[in-house]
């Protein structure tokens, strides 16, 4: 949790009927939504009402508001409105929603799920740095494991076998969408691995044979 995680694409949200985009992080039912003053929130889903999904709420100025009973959460979680009550008034400083602190960035929004006082600062990734137009923002539902995915991804040897079929038509799952270094991944299986150990982390390389004396 002490970590910024990417959970949607800005576009995401702005295409949503509703406003609002229903997220599940790290085993909460979450609802990312921006108020009509520009403010993002990401709030429980569930209204702490009668539980109904605000995925479905009104987008207001200065909150999102439950359809069911209009209760009203700001992206802090405090509860701005009680509608339906006559103690509303008094009683709405009393209710509040789970709410995490989030940030748009490089076509992204990132939210922070830990304490507060060990908040660390947004990742400054070079594509985070770059002009919009010199950027690509994707996304794709990987069924597995955190782990098993981030071993797959610095596990270059696999390329070779997994990924080996050559047509096009098996499109981004096949060597031929590796473009330039295709041919270095079908003819050399045994990739030697180059490591950096850095003050941020260990920096890892792949290395094939290419042409006479080079490498790739």
């Amino acid at each position: 949790r002490r970590y910024w995680h990417p959970i949607a694409g800005v576009g995401e949200l702005e295409a949503s009927f509703f406003g609002t985009k229903e997220v599940r992080v790290l085993g909460e039912d979450l609802v990312l939504f921006r108020d009509t003053s520009g403010r993002l929130g990401l709030i429980e889903r569930w209204c702490a009402h009668r539980r109904v999904n605000l995925a479905y709420g009104v987008v207001e100025e200065d909150g999102l508001r439950c359809q069911y009973h209009g209760w009203k959460f700001d992206v802090e979680g405090d509860c701005l409105d009680i509608p339906n009550a006559p103690e509303g008034e008094t009683f709405k400083q009393k209710v509040r929603t789970n709410a995490y602190p989030t940030v748009e960035r490089a076509g992204i929004v990132w939210a922070y799920m830990g304490p507060t006082a060990l908040m660390p600062e947004l990742p400054e990734f070079e594509w985070m740095r770059v002009p919009e137009s010199h950027r690509y923002v994707n996304k794709f539902l990987v069924e597995g494991n955190y782990a098993q995915a981030l071993e797959g991804e610095v596990d270059s040897s696999h390329v070779s076998f997994l990924h080996s079929r050559v047509d096009s038509e098996y499109g981004a799952g096949s060597l031929a969408a590796l473009g330039p270094r295709q041919p270095y991944m079908a003819r050399d299986k045994t990739p030697r691995w180059v490591t950096n150990e850095t003050e941020y982390g260990l920096m890892l390389a792949a290395q094939r044979n290419a042409e006479q004396h080079t490498f790739h």
